[in-house]
């Protein structure tokens, strides 16, 4: 099997720009520097929808969660999304090793489906702490 963290294709995370935690969590991957300068990390709103989107997926498929498109075009979710981004960045390379262990995977799949299920309410809660543009501009 191919390693991602020595991967030298750029990946593509397809993100969901309209949910406050999901652009916190790129605003946090995007002051990154990728782990090497010739496979870059591309990020990419499917809320903007002159976004194209990959085959067979739709807007409402990519913003119910994560999503890593790969150079070769697979189309990774949930967790095993989350770790191919991890294996490109410094600083989160442990999670993608630490997610090889026997299991690991499958456990990080199953929080992430019992996150999702919070998400709405944590949503919520985030908007709350966002600060509000004025009304006038």
């Amino acid at each position: 099997m191919k390693d991602k963290a020595n991967d030298s294709t750029p990946i593509t995370v397809l993100y969901d720009g309209g949910c406050p935690l999901c652009r916190r969590e790129i605003g946090i991957y995007r002051g990154l520097q990728p782990l090497q300068a010739d496979a870059p990390v591309c990020f990419t709103d499917v809320n903007d929808t002159r976004t194209p989107l990959p085959p067979g997926t739709t807007r409402e498929q990519l913003q119910a969660r994560f999503h890593v498109r790969g150079g070769d075009g697979q189309l990774l979710s949930g967790a095993q999304a989350f770790l191919a981004l991890w294996a490109a960045l410094p600083g989160w390379r442990w999670l993608a090793w630490a997610g090889r262990f026997p299991g690991a995977a499958w456990l990080m799949e199953h929080s992430y489906q019992l996150f999702l299920r919070c998400r709405p309410t944590l949503q919520r809660w985030a908007l709350r702490l966002e600060p509000q543009k004025p009304e006038h501009l």
